[in-house]
């Protein structure tokens, strides 16, 4: 199973879950990846004023290895402040692939986390935690790998039955399993969003610092106006004679 659909789907037996009547979870991912298509602008933007005219005008000024070396680290640090925010907030716009087995990972605990405190508003009765949601499919699909192993007509039997009930299970908490995809989906997008925002933040940082550091070198390196003398006139008259 890839990515969810964008709307949860009811079981074969026609049940309703508590969300039908809800919108899907989906729908926030447009709004959280237009918030990233902002943050990407506003880093570029900073970007592009520091590869402006501006700072490669005041390198002109800088004179001597040692201080050409500590402009040159400073626009580096803006630099790198700049690419860790595109870096990091363009991996909000890369969709992540939901299945039911990441939901089981660490990047999903405190989802898993807040569902099982309180299991029932989400599930009703259907399962009592994530975990024992998710068995269900598990169970139909080791059924299925047991028949087919299986030479004994009998014990094929016996699984077939084992395999129906666990089918009927799988249909009827499917349509809980891809409200959770959905959610989990929505989740590892707000949290790379989030990863994004503090990313920024570092790299305001960054910028702020490289930037006191670059112009503060450029400046000290100014034109040195060394003054010239002017040869003085004696105040003595001088005396023409015819």
């Amino acid at each position: 199973m890839t990515t969810p659909s964008s709307q949860p789907h009811t079981a074969s037996t026609g049940a309703s879950t508590p969300f039908d009547s809800l919108p899907s979870p989906l729908e926030a991912v447009d709004d959280l990846r237009a918030a990233a298509r902002w943050m990407i602008a506003a880093a570029g933007a900073v970007g592009a004023v520091l590869i402006s005219g501006g700072p490669l005008v005041a390198i002109g000024k800088v004179h001597g290895l040692g201080h050409a070396l500590i402009a040159g680290a400073a626009l580096v640090v803006a630099l790198a402040g700049v690419s860790l925010a595109i870096w990091q907030t363009s991996r909000v716009l890369v969709p992540p692939i939901t299945t039911p087995a990441r939901l089981q990972q660490h990047s999903l605990e405190k989802l898993r986390e807040m569902i099982d405190a309180d299991p029932a508003d989400f599930f009703g009765v259907a399962a009592a935690s994530v975990s024992d949601l998710l068995r269900h499919r598990a169970i139909a699909v080791n059924l299925q790998r047991a028949i087919a192993a299986e030479k004994d007509p009998q014990r094929r039997a016996v699984l077939q039955g084992h395999l129906q009930r666990a089918q009927v299970n799988v249909a009827r908490t499917d349509p809980y399993v891809r409200w959770l995809l959905a959610i989990g989906h929505v989740w590892q997008i707000n949290a790379a969003l989030r990863r994004a925002q503090w990313s920024s933040l570092i790299a305001v940082v960054l910028v702020a610092a490289g930037a006191v550091a670059f112009f503060t070198v450029t400046g000290q390196q100014g034109t040195t106006y060394v003054p010239v003398l002017s040869p003085q006139i004696s105040a003595t008259p001088s005396v023409q004679h015819s």
